[in-house]
């Protein structure tokens, strides 16, 4: 998952782990998680110490705009005839990301009596475990207006440390939202989340070597129905990873398609070209 410059990072973030199992190197470390019975736990510890859990609501504001002002309406238009919707936010962390996707699926109205289902995945289990708490300090609430704080959201009582209050996210918004642990490298695991509409993974690839990389595209494109929408980080791109998708241009940003089918559907949306950013 990680390429050689990745070493002494890795080496620093499991130093711990070592100590803990009363190893002596990072040889009996690697013997401990291929074949120890303890390697299924130890994987997981691992897990927790090699991903980077930062996040909160209404995270890289111009592409949620684009996704509610743009991809929704396009979508909503598509899929008239099916009123479902499923969307992917693979790599949710904590959850924030797939709570406010689903935030801003019902602020926009165009989706009232439709199935909609917002899937969000991570490779760690406490994340996981947060995410369907739906909890929240004040750390997940840096870029959220008062305004929307009081409409997605509910007081709860405190949770954990830290200071201020807390919040949980409301029921009409869990309601949308379904989390589950996942490897993404894991095929058997990735075909349990069905056809998706759109896929987010925002600061993810970036964590992976370049074989991976690919993998897990050709997995998105794999799992994204015809027409479908992949949306990444802001510094990341399938430029030399990928030529299957096709390059969607809307007014704040880009984003990457699966090519329609033949004779498929209504409309292409926005200015459309090939090639990668």
């Amino acid at each position: 998952m990680f390429g050689p410059e990745s070493r002494s990072s890795l080496e620093r973030r499991l130093r711990g782990r070592l100590t803990a199992r009363g190893l002596s190197s990072y040889a009996d470390y690697y013997q401990l998680l291929k074949y120890s019975p303890l390697a299924i736990e130890e994987w997981e510890e691992a897990a927790e110490l090699l991903t980077t859990h930062e996040t909160y609501f209404f995270r890289e504001d111009y592409q949620l705009r684009a996704f509610a002002e743009e991809l929704l309406p396009m979508l909503a238009e598509r899929l008239a005839s099916r009123k479902r919707l499923q969307i992917w936010s693979a790599g949710c962390s904590t959850g924030e990301e797939a709570y406010t996707i689903a935030m801003l699926v019902l602020a926009s109205g165009l989706f009232d009596g439709w199935d909609v289902r917002v899937y969000g995945s991570d490779l760690s289990k406490r994340c996981i475990a947060a995410a369907r708490r739906g909890i929240y300090g004040p750390a997940s609430f840096r870029t959220t207006t008062e305004e929307a704080k009081g409409r997605w959201f509910v007081p709860a009582e405190k949770a954990g440390a830290g200071s201020g209050e807390f919040f949980g996210v409301s029921p009409e918004v869990r309601a949308l939202c379904h989390f589950g642990q996942m490897n993404m490298l894991d095929d058997e695991r990735t075909h349990l989340v069905g056809r998706c509409d759109i896929i987010f993974c925002r600061n993810v690839l970036i964590y992976f070597d370049a074989p991976r990389r690919r993998q897990v595209i050709d997995m998105f494109h794999e799992r994204l129905v015809s027409g479908g929408v992949l949306l990444l980080g802001h510094a990341e791109s399938l430029l030399n990873v990928s030529t299957a998708f096709e390059l969607l241009h809307l007014k704040e940003d880009l984003v990457y398609r699966k090519p329609l089918a033949s004779g498929g559907g209504a409309g292409s949306g926005p200015n459309t070209g090939g090639g990668s950013r």
